[in-house]
């Protein structure tokens, strides 16, 4: 089975977008991210949204073939992981 490789949560919470690939399965993974403090993530108010794509193209220059948005959780990251790998 292909696995992809998702960082952890805090790559998500300090506002980074991650772009990552398989063979020809592209995605794009970017945090919506909700401040509880000037310092500090609402976790439970934050969340992922998800696109992928197959073909030799980068985000801008594809048509995305499926979307969803997850919650900002260990347990929604590992959704989003195992969500990509079906679409392998």
């Amino acid at each position: 089975m292909n696995e992809v490789f998702l960082p952890t949560l805090h790559w998500f919470a300090m506002t980074n977008p991650f772009t990552g690939s398989c063979g020809a399965f592209r995605f794009r993974a970017k945090p919506e991210v909700v401040m509880a403090t000037q310092k500090e993530v609402n976790y439970d108010a934050s969340s992922i949204h998800c696109e992928y794509w197959h073909g030799p193209y980068c985000y801008e220059k594809s048509e995305m073939e499926g979307e969803a948005t997850f919650p900002m959780t260990e347990e929604g990251r590992l959704e989003m992981k195992a969500w990509l790998e079906s679409h392998i």
